[in-house]
């Protein structure tokens, strides 16, 4: 797989019918390792052991409904009272971050309401906060240390 610019983490790999699967510490199983699933897990990484997020308050693939349609967060991180703080999309690396992957992940976000938005393809990671005064995102450097 593709080398990413995110830290280098340990995963546990096996092969199965000639598909190499990646096991997902937050799903407790196996996947098979997409371009788009390397990328997914080494965010939930980078997250839980460089920001300090706990795994307890991340979420992947988290479901949920967009005008009777059924769409898929990549990753939700929930704040103390289980409200969602921060969406995460991710994309396989050769997947160009375009104005669709950032309405993609604002559709989402007015149903989730978070405060944060990531737009990552494992090489590009774009940072925004939301600002309700002025509606419009703000970008930023990075997201947040868990506190």
């Amino acid at each position: 797989m593709q080398k990413l610019n995110l830290p280098t983490f340990n995963f546990k790999l096996k092969s199965n019918e000639n598909k190499t699967l990646i096991f997902d510490c937050l799903r407790k199983k196996y996947l098979v390792l997409t371009p788009e699933e390397w990328v997914r897990q080494h965010f939930v990484m980078y997250l839980m052991e460089v920001k300090k997020y706990p795994a307890s308050l991340i979420a992947v693939e988290k479901q949920l409904t967009i005008n009777q349609l059924k769409k898929r967060t990549d990753i939700v991180i929930f704040d103390k009272q289980g409200t969602p703080n921060i969406i995460v999309e991710c994309k396989a690396p050769k997947v160009k971050i375009t104005q669709a992957t950032f309405d993609q992940i604002a559709r989402y976000n007015l149903k989730l309401n978070a405060d944060f938005l990531v737009v990552t393809n494992g090489l590009e990671h774009f940072y925004c906060m939301l600002d309700t005064e002025n509606e419009r995102y703000v970008f930023l450097r990075d997201i947040p240390e868990y506190s």
